[in-house]
């Protein structure tokens, strides 16, 4: 899409593909529609109350031109305080109406909003893991920010207040021609003007609040990963490198933004146009038509102040379509997370016993360029297994495989017969587990953090976790103990500790198969190798796969299996390929005389 004017081409806002599906327009107006059955009941009793308030602000244009008559024809003093008070009366009456009618209009946008943000959690946490990592933190981050605050915004202030607009359009505008049908032509005067500006910024706006909500993302991304790789930057001085994607990402999102001011920027002059042209040719018409003697000037008053009592409520509908736009647009991504379709199916087998075998498994991430090619590894249940080899090797590819988080392009990888994508991600968790050096500590309490793994554990459970970690002297001497509030705006803990807890809640899941993709590496050699010592116990019977660079991990298994260029070049025990002098040796030799000391 183009804009005729040449403000922006959709392609230089958006370059980036986007990885999480949007969903489409008609999908966005079912989910629209589905709510409004829902809520039909509440809807109709806010409709109704703007309604009666919209009526009882029609008294004030009558009053005022009921006194106009009177007073030009000759009235009486009792007449004039009559309507006076009556005219009092109304606008307590209409005060009280939108007070009740608005608070109905927030409580009714406050439950839909809940349901929305609900359902969007209820969507994201079903999200695949291999999805959700390939689609990186920038979009999921727009879309549980930006997006739920924009829709946030709309669903509890624009709704109420485009009811409360449509409503007293509707109403004030009956009212008009009621009272002087002729003298309320002028009202259609702006509709032309107004139809076409807002009939062309609608075919362009929703496209540009995508890309623009699209730009977020990218933004929130690169913001992101940059603040998170922080240490990493200022190490191999990237600070350069670093700041003009930063700055590329800026410009999109700033063009993106550009584009959908012009847009705006053209059409209000118009609308704001369109509906102040009918005053100022109704007070002419009116004019007219009074000297001729076909109409009163209380009526053309009355009208008149009619037409202007439309302005207001114009003037919200038509700001709120704008905002309604960058809603739909939130919507649409909000929703779009459950067109993600599921990573596997479970076909209803279940594993004979815990025997982990990888068979000729390929895997690419790009079409055509395999990073794993031909692997295969049949491990004895309880057997330890270390895999080692250069960065990019292919390692923890194949870890994320054997731990079923992806399912192989070519071959299978199989615990007791099954497939491990062939099973449910609840009860591949019984079997499999992954831990990385990547953890997270939710807000909560540590004893929470804990339960992740198993809601049902004892206090007596999570100690006996923590003790197996050798985590249990620093818990315990926390604030309040398993109580102790962590995570952000709680207890820091060290990156050791966090490390820990995720090991802690391994022990808790208790799976017959560990994949530990360099889970200690966090830790100083010291403490990591006191860790892995600790956790020897505890594996002990269970088939644990270590991928690590420290070899002290591949001394201690039964196996060392060295990856290279995404192939397995040497498995067996750590003293047999010593002896063989390959490239392991080369690692072992290389890794001991770097090793630091004690």
């Amino acid at each position: 899409m183009t804009d005729p004017n040449g403000v922006l081409d959709a392609g230089e806002i958006d370059p980036v593909r986007r990885t999480l599906p949007v969903a489409d327009g008609p999908a966005v107006k079912r989910q629209a529609l589905a709510l409004l059955r829902q809520y039909r009941r509440e809807l109709t009793t806010v409709v109704g109350l703007h309604g009666v308030a919209a009526l009882a602000g029609l008294a004030a244009p009558y009053v005022v031109g009921r006194l106009v008559d009177d007073i030009t024809r000759g009235t009486e003093v009792a007449t004039v305080d009559r309507l006076v008070g009556g005219l009092a009366l109304a606008i307590v009456v209409q005060t009280v109406l939108v007070w009740a009618a608005r608070r109905s209009s927030f409580r009714l946008g406050e439950r839909v909003f809940a349901q929305l943000r609900e359902q969007f959690m209820t969507r994201v946490m079903a999200l695949p893991l291999s999805v959700v990592e390939r689609a990186g933190t920038g979009d999921l981050v727009a879309r549980t920010t930006n997006d739920v605050e924009a829709l946030s915004h709309v669903v509890r202030f624009g709704i109420p207040s485009i009811f409360v607009a449509v409503v007293t359009l509707a109403i004030t505008g009956v009212a008009a021609v009621v009272t002087g049908g002729w003298v309320a032509l002028p009202i259609l005067v702006g509709v032309p003007i107004m139809w076409l500006s807002t009939r062309r910024y609608l075919r362009f706006a929703p496209d540009g609040y995508l890309r623009e909500r699209a730009t977020y993302a990218v933004l929130n991304g690169v913001v992101t990963e940059t603040a998170e790789g922080a240490r990493t930057i200022d190490a191999l001085g990237l600070h350069g490198i670093r700041r003009s994607r930063v700055d590329a990402a800026l410009r999109r999102s700033f063009a993106a933004e550009l584009y959908t001011l012009g847009l705006r920027m053209r059409w209000f002059p118009q609308v704001e146009f369109a509906y102040l042209l009918p005053v100022a040719v109704t007070l002419a018409w009116g004019g007219w038509l009074v000297s001729q003697g076909r109409a009163s000037v209380g009526v053309v008053t009355a009208v008149a102040l009619y037409v202007q009592q439309l302005t207001a409520p114009l003037d919200d509908l038509l700001m709120w379509l704008d905002e309604v736009q960058v809603g739909a647009t939130s919507l649409a991504r909000v929703i779009g997370v459950a067109d993600v379709p599921p990573d596997r199916s479970a076909s209803g087998e279940k594993p004979v016993d815990s025997h982990l075998r990888v068979d000729n498994v390929r895997y690419a991430y790009r079409p055509g360029r395999d990073v794993l090619g031909g692997v295969s590894l049949d491990l004895t249940p309880g057997e330890r297994l270390a895999i080692v080899g250069p960065s990019g090797a292919g390692k923890s590819t194949l870890g994320r495989l054997m731990a079923g988080v992806d399912g192989p392009r070519e071959g299978r990888v199989d615990v007791g017969g099954v497939r491990l994508v062939d099973l449910p991600l609840e009860a591949l968790r019984g079997e499999v587990a992954l831990v990385t050096q990547e953890h997270h500590v939710f807000v909560g309490t540590l004893a929470d953090n804990l339960r992740l793994a198993r809601p049902a554990a004892s206090d007596a459970a999570l100690q006996a976790a923590l003790e197996a970690v050798d985590a249990w002297g620093w818990a315990a001497a926390l604030p309040s103990g398993l109580s102790t509030v962590v995570g952000s705006g709680g207890h820091r803990l060290t990156e050791p500790q966090s490390q820990q807890l995720a090991l802690a809640r391994l022990v808790l899941a208790d799976p017959h198969t560990l994949v530990l993709d360099e889970a200690t590496s966090l830790l100083d050699p010291r403490a990591a190798r006191h860790l892995e010592s600790s956790l020897a116990a505890v594996v002990t019977g269970r088939t644990v796969v270590a991928i690590a660079h420290r070899l002290h991990t591949a001394h201690d298994a039964d196996r060392v299996c060295v990856v290279d260029g995404g192939v397995v070049t040497e498995i067996g025990p750590h003293h047999e390929l010593i002896e063989a002098d390959g490239a392991y040796a080369a690692l072992w030799r290389s890794w001991r005389d770097e090793a630091p000391v004690g």
